[in-house]
């Protein structure tokens, strides 16, 4: 795992519950700057959760999370969220134009007048996703990989230094995942950190960094090569991992209803 940059996220001993009950325990783990880090483990192994915490949404039972150093809100704008598509009321009679201004909110006056540089931003982080030709379209109008693609340009448009995505490649179409992979390629020029939740094992292998496996607690944390390795992946699934000719075999079909996933060891 690098360690000679200067970190942006430094996780220390979270522990997140709901209702009193634990959620995710014991996790202490460090995000180099502009790293690219994939977020791994079945369903309910606390990554939803995990992404939550970093923005301030839930609240820590125990630990804390530092941003450059900095206790986590000491930061304007430094942290952009996209939350899984469930999530989100689409009924919302906005533009898209409307929802990726949002993102230049922080970044406005008093008066909350958008100037031209969020314009400016808005058109540019549109084009970069391909939409452009969408700015005024409702965004509940929109196929499920358009609107993937309208939250990731808010999120553009917000300049931020970390970026957490929950689930991006879930449900949308080829032309989408391509388009988010694209900026992936970008940001890493930028040394933009980024941290993104994902069920596919072998894109996490082959497009990132670092691989943080968690399974209601910390599991694993590294390469994926030292990651994805048959007792880690079992500690994390349990009974549905196998190892069968130098492949790990993740089949969540049961009692999830989820394609088999498999990544070679």
């Amino acid at each position: 795992m690098p360690t000679s940059a200067p970190a942006r996220l430094d996780i220390e001993n979270v522990q997140i519950s709901y209702n009193g009950t634990p959620v995710l325990d014991d996790l202490t783990f460090l995000v180099p700057h502009g790293a690219q880090v994939a977020v791994v483990g079945p369903n309910g192994a606390g990554k939803s959760t995990l992404f939550k915490a970093l923005v301030g949404l839930l609240p820590l039972s125990a630990g804390r999370i530092l941003v450059h150093g900095e206790p986590l809100g000491s930061h304007q704008d430094c942290v952009a969220y996209i939350p899984q598509r469930e999530e989100v009321d689409w009924r919302f009679p906005v533009t898209v134009a409307d929802v990726v201004m949002m993102g230049r909110f922080g970044r406005q006056g008093w008066l909350g007048r958008a100037s031209k540089a969020d314009h400016d931003a808005v058109a540019h982080s549109l084009d970069q996703l391909g939409i452009g030709n969408l700015a005024r379209r409702s965004i509940g109008e929109l196929s499920g990989g358009q609107q993937q693609r309208v939250f990731l340009a808010r999120a553009l448009a917000q300049e931020p230094h970390i970026l957490l995505m929950d689930e991006p490649f879930t449900g949308v179409d080829v032309t989408t995942q391509d388009a988010v992979l694209t900026v992936l390629d970008q940001l890493r020029g930028q040394s933009v950190t980024v941290m993104v939740s994902t069920h596919d094992l072998n894109l996490a292998a082959e497009r990132f960094d670092l691989v943080l496996l968690l399974s209601r607690h910390f599991v694993a944390y590294g390469p994926p090569a030292e990651v994805f390795v048959p007792e880690n992946v079992r500690r994390a699934f349990g009974g549905q991992a196998l190892v069968l000719g130098g492949m790990v075999v993740v089949d969540q079909c049961c009692p999830h209803e989820e394609e088999p996933i498999g990544i070679r060891s």
